[in-house]
Parts: C-alpha cells; sequence; structure tokens
C-alpha cells in the first residue's frame, strides 16, 4: 500500500515531468546580439513557462506559503530545476537554498491603544476600526506611556533641502506622521507626481527608529496613501513576518489611525487637523510637541520560523567574471487560509508562479547556450514578498556577491498570460545609465514602452526589485503593457481591472489549461536580451546622478 506522503510526492514527480516540454522556434530582431545569444533567445519555449506554472501553482503546493510545507516543496523544485540544467549552487555551505530567519508576530487581544490628551477625557481605540498596530521588537509585550510629536511627513530628504526634524529630539516619544510626501509638480523636487521611498510607509517607520522614537503613528488619507482603510486593516491583521533582529533599531508600536481618528487627536490638541497637513507642505515646517500622550500596552504571539531563497550562478566567460547580474523572481503566495470555507488555497499561478516560469526557462537557455557572458549570471527566487519584500531583503543584505560587483538586477512578478504583446513596462529603468539600452532593445523586439500610469501609487517600492535597489544595485521589474495584437488598449485595461477586482490574492489566481502563455515568453525574451548586454558591456550599470539610490551605489562600492 502506497502512504499519503509518498503519493503526494508522486504526483508531484508526474507534474513536473514536463518541464522541458519542446515546441517550434520563434524568431526576433535582436540582430544586434551575437548568433550564439540570439540561438539560447530563440530557445525560449512558453511550454516550458507554463509547465512550471502549472507545477507551482498546484493545489499540492497548498499556495507556497512562506515556511510552509508547500513552499519549501517549491524551494526544493526550483533548486532542483538549476541542478538538472548544470548552474552552480550559491546559497548557503554550497548548496542552492539560502537560509532566511524570521519571526512571525501576531498582536495580542489584550493590546490597548488609548490617546490620552492633558485636558479632557482619554480616548480608547478599537483594534481594526480605529487603528492597527505591531511591535516591531519581536518582543511579547511593550509599555509605552510617551508624549506624541507631529512630524509632518516625517522625512529627512537633504537632497532635495527637506527636514521634518529640524534637529528635534524625539527620543523616547511617538511621532504622529502623514504618508506620502509633500505634493509637487516639480521633477526635481521628490521626482514630481511620482512617489519615491520617502513618501513610504516603510522609510517613515525606518527613519523613526533611527531617529530612537518608540512609536509612530501614520495618518491614513485614502487620496495620500492610493488605498483605503480596508487594505490597512486587511494587511495588519493577523500574524506578519518579520526578519529575525539584526540589530537594526526598531519600534515599539508601528502603527495606523484613522483619518477622523486624527481629527479627534487634533483637536484634543487645540489644532486643526487640515491646517497641520497643510503646514506640513512647506520646507519651514517645524515638529510640533502635542499636548497628548499615547499611553499603549502591545501584546505579540512570537513565533521563529525559517524559509529559504534559492540562488544559483552561471559563471561568467572572461575577466568580469567576478562580477554579475542577477535575475530575481518571487515563489511564495499566502497558502491556505483554514478558517475560509469553499476553496481556501491561494494558489498564486500569476502571482507569482508565472515570474518563476519565466526565471526558470531563462537559467535553461543561458545555461544551455555554449557561449557564456563574461559576466556571471545569478538567479534568485525568493521567499516572503507577500509578507513585505522580506526574502528579497535579506537577499540584498546577503547577496552571494558584493552588491558593487552586480551590475543590474531584472525581477519578474506577476506577468499574465494575454497573447502576443506589443508594450512593456521597465518603470525605473529610466532611473539608471541602461535605459538607453533598455529603449534600444525595446525597438529591435517592437515593443513600446509603456510608462507607469500611476506614478504616484509607488508601484516600484512594491516588488522584490526594491530590495536590491535598497544595496545600491540598479534594478526593475520587466513586465507588459496593456496592448497585444488583436486588441485595443481597453481590451487589455479591461483584463488588467478584472485580474485586479476579482483575482488578486484571491484563491481564484489558478492555472486554467488554455491560457496564452506567449506574453511570458515574449517578456523572458527581452529579458535574455537585456542580461546579455547588461553581462557583457564593459562597465557597469550606474544609478542616474541625484537619484536616490545613488548614494547606497556609491557605499556599496
Amino acid at each position: 500500500m502506497v502512504s499519503a506522503k509518498n503519493s503526494v510526492f508522486a504526483a508531484i514527480l508526474l507534474l513536473a515531468s514536463g518541464a522541458v516540454a519542446q515546441a517550434p522556434k520563434r524568431t526576433h530582431d535582436g540582430s544586434h546580439l551575437p548568433p550564439a545569444a540570439i540561438a539560447a533567445l530563440e530557445g525560449i519555449r512558453k511550454e516550458n513557462i507554463e509547465t512550471h506554472v502549472r507545477f507551482l501553482a498546484h493545489d499540492l503546493l497548498e499556495g507556497r506559503g512562506t515556511g510552509a510545507r508547500g513552499g519549501d516543496i517549491a524551494a526544493q523544485y526550483i533548486a532542483a530545476q538549476f541542478a538538472l540544467y548544470g548552474l552552480q549552487p550559491a546559497g548557503d555551505n554550497g548548496t542552492y537554498l539560502q537560509r532566511v530567519p524570521f519571526v512571525g508576530v501576531t498582536p495580542g487581544a489584550d493590546t490597548r491603544f488609548t490617546l490620552v490628551p492633558a485636558s479632557g477625557a482619554p480616548m480608547d481605540l478599537k483594534v481594526l476600526d480605529d487603528y492597527v498596530v505591531y511591535d516591531q521588537t519581536q518582543k511579547p509585550a511593550s509599555d509605552i506611556d510617551a508624549p506624541i510629536v507631529y512630524v509632518g511627513y516625517g522625512i529627512e530628504a537633504p537632497e532635495y533641502n527637506w527636514d521634518d526634524y529640524k534637529g528635534v529630539d524625539v527620543k523616547g516619544k511617538v511621532l504622529l506622521m502623514l504618508v506620502n510626501e509633500p505634493p509637487s509638480d516639480d521633477p526635481n523636487f521628490f521626482t514630481g507626481k511620482a512617489l519615491t521611498y520617502y513618501g513610504r510607509w516603510m522609510y517613515k517607520y525606518e527613519q523613526a527608529a533611527r531617529k530612537g522614537a518608540v512609536g509612530a503613528i501614520l495618518v491614513h488619507k485614502t487620496e495620500m496613501a492610493s488605498y483605503g482603510w480596508d487594505v490597512v486593516r486587511n494587511s495588519n491583521s493577523g500574524e506578519k513576518s518579520y526578519l529575525q533582529l539584526d540589530g537594526t533599531p526598531k519600534l515599539n508600536a508601528a502603527a495606523w489611525i484613522q483619518l477622523e481618528v486624527a481629527r479627534k487627536l487634533a483637536s484634543a490638541a487645540g489644532l486643526d487637523l487640515d491646517k497641520m497637513m497643510a503646514d506640513a507642505q512647506s520646507r519651514d515646517f517645524k515638529p510640533v510637541s502635542l499636548p497628548v500622550r499615547l499611553a499603549a500596552h502591545v501584546t505579540s504571539k512570537v513565533r521563529p520560523f525559517e524559509a529559504n531563497n534559492v540562488v544559483a550562478v552561471l559563471p561568467g566567460s572572461g575577466s568580469l567574471k567576478a562580477e554579475g547580474i542577477m535575475y530575481t523572481s518571487h515563489y511564495d503566495h499566502l497558502g491556505i487560509r483554514p478558517d475560509m470555507p469553499g476553496d481556501n488555497i491561494y494558489n498564486g499561478a500569476l502571482d507569482n508562479a508565472s515570474g518563476c516560469g519565466i526565471l526558470l526557462e531563462l537559467a535553461r537557455v543561458f545555461a544551455q547556450s555554449p557561449q557564456k557572458p563574461r559576466r556571471s549570471v545569478y538567479f534568485a527566487s525568493v521567499t516572503a514578498e507577500e509578507q513585505g519584500l522580506l526574502g528579497s531583503e535579506y537577499l540584498g543584505k546577503h547577496p552571494p556577491i558584493p552588491a558593487g560587483k552586480i551590475s543590474l538586477d531584472l525581477n519578474y512578478d506577476d506577468v499574465r498570460p494575454e497573447g502576443s504583446p506589443e508594450q512593456v513596462e521597465v518603470s525605473g529603468a529610466e532611473r539608471t545609465s541602461f535605459y538607453p539600452t533598455v529603449q534600444a532593445t525595446a525597438s529591435d523586439f517592437r515593443f513600446k514602452i509603456r510608462p507607469d500610469a500611476h506614478p504616484e501609487a509607488g508601484h516600484y517600492y512594491r516588488s522584490d526589485h526594491f530590495s536590491l535597489a535598497r544595496v545600491g544595485i540598479p534594478s526593475f521589474s520587466i513586465n507588459q503593457g496593456i496592448k497585444f495584437k488583436g486588441h485595443d488598449e481597453a481590451w487589455g485595461l479591461a483584463q488588467d481591472e478584472d485580474y485586479v477586482k476579482n483575482h488578486y490574492h484571491q484563491p481564484s489566481d489558478e492555472y486554467l489549461p488554455g491560457q496564452d502563455w506567449t506574453s511570458d515568453a515574449a517578456m523572458a525574451r527581452f529579458g535574455f536580451a537585456l542580461g546579455w548586454e547588461a553581462a557583457n558591456q564593459s562597465h557597469t550599470v550606474e544609478w542616474k546622478k541625484g537619484d536616490e539610490f545613488e548614494r547606497a551605489r556609491k557605499a556599496s562600492r
């Protein structure tokens, strides 16, 4: 009799058996590449990408949850493919796996959050309805009784001559701050309408902790955050994963409050919130100490666990082999929600088994090419993207070679099977010295480059390439636009809207027979050409002068 465990793995092997399916060749116009590179590029098969997705998104992998059995199976599957292709391991101790230590933090039911004005009644806030909070210090309990200081946008950006702290000592205090950044149409001031990292909640918490604050409270406003309170509430309930502490300062209370709660807080301080928000838009803004304290008891269930990044390398062939380029994609998704009736497996076929399928097909054709690039080529499939880009953050802090020697990272995330694309999106590429090559390559492929339709939403900071950018590596994601052969842009936009509304982060993001993976193969070919170019050019890719990541690039050298 076959055990249940053995039958599961037998099914896994059966599903994986088609991973090198072949198909007729398809040509492209990248004649500026050497013949060996063109041959490798033309060897990319959409059927191979589809087969990887079919396996990774199967119910047997249980949604590939971070640190869960299905996520571990996915990591082992990707490592096995790298080994079959003949790539060398670039993980820990001669393996393909890079161990990533995590801590899961779940807010306790007895957490209390109270605003205490100098005069007037205390305001006890209701969790999820009025506020959300996590203790980043990973302690089971933290008690806070500290004054609140309003610091506007909470930004220190010397390159824009902007300082919301103005030298004020905020150590031991709780900071009230706004999301986003000062509004502007000037591309030389916080890049105009496009959101920079200074506007992201991650930066604001990090900066508050660096300043010695014990807590930071972000004021939610839909127009400023680019999403409603429901997103804040849903993203900040239940367990949240963090990297294990590494000495970096953390907050005892990393919180959000509803806009109307912030109005009550301002009123209790004898102030008007609208005027406070308007005042914060000036360079002359100075921190304001409020006659209000935060009294909080934050409890947490703390659970250590670990997962793995999967990293392989194709060694370079020339004098530049000590340097490299990198391809990335995340393999994790949301796992299983046992409390949900019906289909409760979040398969993540498009987000992001699709990116993994592309990464694996790129790894195969690079490895099988008889000619190798001058620089080494690294392939990293990372964990915990859905937990806040944590796997790629760890990879950025512990790269296989020094970050200063990695010329470029090309990332794939959520590439949907929608036919033959006529556009590409490469948001962030324009910030690098590599952009002329991107433009020329897009022209070779007869792709039009579609600009970010919503730069104010800060999409650049929401995928794994950002983690590599933070340590100085020029990085961006590759994806298709909304114009496909045989359809107008309205059709593509409708597909986009339907996916976001009905399938994104839902159990219905599943592999379906009959999906057209031509688009994924096209994006793989385009990314292959870009990677080959970056791996062979004599100079490394750099951030353009004045970019927010230029300092990190210089520091990595």
